[in-house]
């Protein structure tokens, strides 16, 4: 009888008396477990192996006294945990639950909130978890647990495996104990404790939950069928081309496909505390674009102790992949042939004519740098000759120990800039991935935005236009007009013109400072704009994001000559275009090529002292997103958010690391046990901040429109004219309404004649009327087709209404004011459309539904006038350009 009802991976739920239709195994071993074990009590009716329940009988599983409960929801928690490890009877491992058997003790206890101490004196008798030790077992249990590992002082070894029982480093000889007066104290004390969150179980969850198990095979149905299109790592060629290397590891959907990124932060609030710990976080690629990067499917899987560790961007790429990010070969893709220079104080990343084809004019020009461009085109380097490359690198000790690792040693010539071979090229298929490692786009893009805006409004700490950068032109020969010279006993420094001047400065901040957002789209940035209006001041990676997409390109229009405001503009453009969460490979192939342009243009305008590594990393960006796929996927926002969730753990600043390690084990918990609850509200089913609450099922389509309004309420009495055109919308709008609406045609055909050249401006002005008197004579009736809906829609409107400055939409109806289009009041130049709000069109048809709108914004725009603006659309972050095919509700969410 219960041989149909195994699932899909031939498991049945077990009666036996141990396992109380928790845990499941094959039907084979069912017999074994209930001879062994004994049928469990009270289970008369077999609602899980095939008999219809009756009357109340319902989920049910055995109580502590052998009576029948309701199905607690860590049950199936429980259930799908267990569910994996029985795979272990099949390959010989244990066929019993033992390690399960105090979980669902706990499970069957009765539990009451509160404080657990003050219920242990209130309730002696209540059955409750004894300690904090013990719930912390319970959850190792369930895969849930974290291990700490001490580690060498100078970093030299973890004590570990073979070195766990040993009291001093196996490679400096340095004391594993802190020593107190050059003795161990009384309780060993670990120097350093490196927490590592066991991979393995976390990943198996993920499969084993029956809340997750489809999300996680995702990556093989959701890949794009356009091969132009990416959405999902699935559809970069790095991907595709590992495919087709490992045929069996691709075969099979189960295989995990994992993302590693690291980055130092200061867990305490106060940032002149030179602390820094390195957290190492995974996210899982097998799941769709829309939960990929969410917090709670992110994993921490190493929490690297402080004080020193690395903190940086591109630094933490190196300790990563072992090429240096200084020098003159800093570059990790034009490797040794990186287009470099040296100034004063430092190395210039400068020479991109190299990029251009042999025969472009532009390598003749002196303008540049006083030089014609003779060099090749830099190479491709292919993973063959990156390994050669690594061939050469010598093995160096490990550690900062200043007799061992810490000794700082010379690179040979032939090493060029490999510190060391990576830890990954132990994995069996790293050396053959064409991506090993992403360029972030959130630091690239705060770094151009810094140094492009600071050198626009002759920051002081930002400017890359200082004294040095002008003697740099005069050693090279060029632009004489910006040379420094003497007046006296005074050093003069000529105005640039890729420079503001103090009037454009204020003009500049003071648009910025203008400038509103709608509700979540970006931080309030007239706090980053000077009292004086003279430079921006504290702004985030996502400000710069906005202002480099947004807003510079508008700001600086009328500032600077054309020539510079249309290069700033083909930069701007290029972010905005590599940012979208939708890429065309074709477009990143012609980006590819325009940005050599782009950075030829910008060494024409700007000294060599601007172009830093991060300038001349935006031209590997377009090849990046070709192997890689979207962005958005790849960049560090979500794990610098991430970070923040980390540091909300710190409750005692003196174990900061513990601190973390416990919070987030915890959070993690309970993270994956409220996916189970369904009846409470939980972080996968709280309503979004903007949620317009639950749409009521109606009749008709109109009423299923509901409105959140923002700010503050006000009374607006409509006119007649108003009315009834805000009426006759509604109506000629509602879908339903239709067969009404051809019946009113009808007759005025009848009545006014086939000829009658305005029947239209007359069913507009007598439908409403009609159509009342149509649905009360029905009602009048008792007509069936004439509903309480259908009726009200029917009735008049008040004169008067309310209105809100904004709301939160769906809505029924927006009265809008629409914009003339034509070459007078509007212009658009660079792909930025402007227009003269002055200019107003339709003026007699002005109400759409919300359903025909879509979301905008205003920037004023300076360079043409105070009733100018510049149109700025709006991509909702929880909308995806995917198609639902196969995907119920659960995966949506």
């Amino acid at each position: 009888m219960a041989k149909p009802f195994v699932n899909d991976r031939g498991f049945i739920k077990c009666p036996c008396r141990r396992c109380l239709n928790n845990a499941s195994h094959q039907l084979e071993d069912l017999e074994s477990h209930i001879f062994r074990n004994g049928f469990m009590f009270g289970y008369n009716q077999w609602i899980h192996h095939g008999e219809p329940a009756t009357g109340n009988a319902g989920t049910t599983v055995a109580g502590p006294s052998g009576g029948i409960h309701e199905r607690d929801e860590m049950f199936d928690v429980l259930d799908d945990i267990i569910s994996e490890d029985v795979d272990d009877d099949a390959v010989g491992g244990p066929s019993s639950n033992d390690q399960y058997d105090d979980l669902f003790a706990a499970l069957r206890s009765e539990l009451y909130p509160g404080l657990l101490k003050l219920l242990k004196l209130a309730f002696p008798k209540i059955d409750l978890v004894e300690s904090h030790y013990k719930a912390k077992k319970l959850m190792t249990k369930m895969g849930l647990g974290y291990s700490s590992i001490h580690v060498c002082k100078n970093d030299c070894a973890l004590f570990w495996k073979e070195n766990s029982l040993k009291d001093t480093c196996p490679v400096c000889s340095e004391s594993r104990w802190k020593l107190q007066s050059g003795k161990r104290s009384g309780k060993n004390v670990p120097h350093k404790v490196l927490r590592y969150f066991p991979v393995g179980p976390r990943l198996k969850r993920l499969f084993a939950t029956s809340k997750t198990a489809k999300l996680i095979r995702w990556h093989s149905t959701g890949k794009s069928k356009d091969n132009d299109v990416m959405r999902h790592p699935v559809d970069g060629k790095s991907w595709q081309e590992f495919d087709k290397r490992h045929p069996q590891f691709a075969g099979d959907v189960r295989n995990v496909r994992l993302g590693l990124a690291a980055d130092g932060f200061n867990p305490f609030g106060n940032m002149s505390l030179s602390y820094s710990m390195w957290p190492v976080v995974l996210t899982t690629y097998n799941l769709p674009p829309w939960i990929c990067m969410k917090a709670e499917y992110l994993m921490l899987s190493l929490l690297i102790p402080g004080p020193q560790s690395p903190v940086n961007d591109f630094p933490a790429r190196s300790s990563l992949s072992g090429w240096s990010g200084q020098g003159y070969r800093a570059c990790p893709t034009c490797n040794e042939d990186t287009p470099s220079m040296r100034v004063i104080g430092k190395t210039a990343y400068f020479g991109h004519r190299r990029f251009l084809p042999t025969n472009h004019y532009w390598r003749s020009n002196l303008q540049f740098d006083g030089r014609t461009e003779r060099k090749r085109l830099p190479r491709r380097f292919s993973t063959t000759d990156i390994l050669e490359q690594l061939r050469r690198v010598k093995t160096g000790i490990p550690g900062k120990h200043p007799s061992y690792g810490g000794v700082k040693r010379k690179r040979g010539d032939d090493e060029l800039n490999w510190r060391k071979k990576s830890i990954f090229y132990e994995l069996p298929y790293w050396a053959t991935i064409e991506l090993k490692h992403n360029l972030d786009v959130m630091h690239i893009e705060k770094n151009v935005c810094d140094s492009l805006v600071g050198t626009l409004l002759t920051d002081p700490h930002k400017s890359k236009d200082t004294d040095n950068a002008r003697r740099d032109l005069a050693k090279l020969g060029i632009r004489h007009e910006l040379h420094l010279f003497e007046d006296g006993n005074k050093l003069m420094k000529p105005t640039a013109d890729y420079t503001f001047s103090d009037a454009n400065r204020r003009k500049f901040c003071r648009f910025i400072r203008s400038v509103k957002f709608p509700d979540g789209f970006a931080s309030n940035l007239s706090k980053n704009v000077a009292q004086n209006d003279s430079h921006l001041l504290g702004l985030k990676s996502h400000d710069c994001h906005v202002i480099m997409q947004r807003l510079l390109p508008v700001g600086c229009r009328s500032l600077v000559n054309k020539n510079i405001w249309s290069t700033i503009v083909e930069l701007c453009t290029f972010f905005k275009q590599l940012c979208t969460s939708t890429v065309n490979v074709s477009d990143m192939v012609e980006a590819q090529n325009q940005l050599v342009l782009i950075l030829c243009k910008l060494e024409r305008i700007f000294p060599p002292a601007f172009f830093d590594i991060m300038i001349h990393l935006v031209l590997h960006l377009p090849e990046e997103a070709i192997l890689g796929g979207p962005v958005h996927m790849r960049w560090m926002y979500p794990f610098e958010r991430y970070l923040k969730r980390l540091k909300d753990y710190v409750r005692n600043a003196a174990k900061p690391e513990g601190s973390i390690a416990e919070g987030f084990v915890v959070d993690e918990a309970l993270t994956f046990c409220s996916r189970y609850f369904d009846d409470v509200e939980t972080r996968f089913n709280r309503p979004d901040m903007n949620d317009d609450g639950i749409h009521p099922i109606r009749q008709l389509s109109v009423f299923e429109s509901q409105c959140k309004p923002l700010g503050k309420q006000s009374y607006v009495e409509l006119d007649n004219n108003d009315r009834d055109k805000a009426e006759f919308y509604i109506l000629n709008n509602s879908p339903e309404l239709e067969p009404y609406l051809n019946e009113h045609k009808q007759e005025l055909h009848v009545r006014l004649g086939e000829g009658c050249l305005n029947i239209n401006e007359v069913h507009r002005t007598e439908f409403a009327g009609w159509f009342f008197e149509k649905i009360y004579a029905l009602h009048r009736m008792q007509a069936p087709e004439v509903t309480t809906e259908l009726l009200s829609l029917s009735s008049k409107t008040n004169m008067v209404v309310s209105s809100y400055p904004a709301c939160i939409v769906n809505v029924v109806l927006f009265r809008c004011k629409w914009f003339k289009c034509d070459s007078k009041h509007m212009v658009t130049e660079n792909n930025i459309a402007s227009i003269d709000i002055n200019g107003e069109a339709y003026k007699d048809d002005q109400f759409i539904l919300a359903s025909q709108a879509k979301q905008v914004f205003y920037v004023a725009d300076p360079s043409r006038g105070p009733n100018w603006r510049v149109v700025q659309h709006v991509k909702h972050r929880s909308i995806w350009d995917i198609t639902d095919d196969g995907l119920s509700d659960i995966d949506l969410l």
